[in-house]
């Protein structure tokens, strides 16, 4: 398991993660967008940071983001659903970007996230 901070800036959700930037990654590749976006709109719940344990194992309590469409290599990642938050249906499509292959080694069939409680 891995644990994750998104911020909220004014050009949009970012995840915090330096050592991709320090591997040749950019900032703008770390940006959630197309709906990733939204899903951390849903779990802020107006909040402008969120931390996530992540994982490819399921986690007591977790929601599981499945993987519906891989993308074409040429655009990276692929489109996952997420169909529930804390009990609530969403039901929402949203496309992780080739981050998700550099994370986990490649493009994972799910993704287990689940939010960790900050005072």
């Amino acid at each position: 398991m891995n644990t994750y901070q998104f911020i909220k800036e004014p050009t949009g959700w970012y995840i915090d993660l330096p050592e991709y930037i320090l591997q040749g990654g950019t900032k703008e590749g770390l940006q959630m967008v197309e709906g990733a976006d939204v899903m951390l709109d849903i779990i802020a719940e107006g909040r402008d940071k969120v931390i996530l344990d992540i994982d490819l194992h399921a986690l007591p309590g977790s929601t599981t983001l499945l993987l519906v469409e891989k993308c074409d290599p040429y655009i990276g990642g692929g489109f996952y659903l997420l169909e529930e938050w804390n009990g609530k249906k969403v039901g929402m499509k949203m496309w992780l970007c080739e981050v998700t292959e550099w994370l986990f080694g490649h493009l994972p069939a799910a993704i287990h996230i689940k939010e960790v409680a900050t005072e």
